[in-house]
């Protein structure tokens, strides 16, 4: 098992009650939605479930990197400036 799987399995449950949690928020605040609220959560418990999965694997590699903006901001092109 990779260290990269090992952190996405660690992290999913933590994305997906955030995901969740958006969501309940999004279907009880809005009127039309709160109006629909018995057939929309299902529809929002399965929604977090699946987009955790790819949030998580995308998110596991980031969490490896120490200094990982430090790293990026080297390895981005330089602008040359005329003065």
């Amino acid at each position: 098992m990779t260290t990269r799987l090992r952190l996405a399995i660690l992290i999913y449950g933590m994305i997906q009650g955030v995901v969740f949690g958006i969501g309940t928020v999004l279907v009880l605040a809005v009127p039309s939605f709160s109006e629909q609220a018995m057939t929309l959560m299902p529809t929002v418990v399965i929604l977090s479930i699946l987009l955790a999965a790819p949030i998580a694997w995308f998110m596991a590699p980031r969490l490896r990197l120490r200094f990982w903006q430090q790293r990026e901001r080297q390895q981005a092109p330089r602008r040359v400036t005329l003065s």
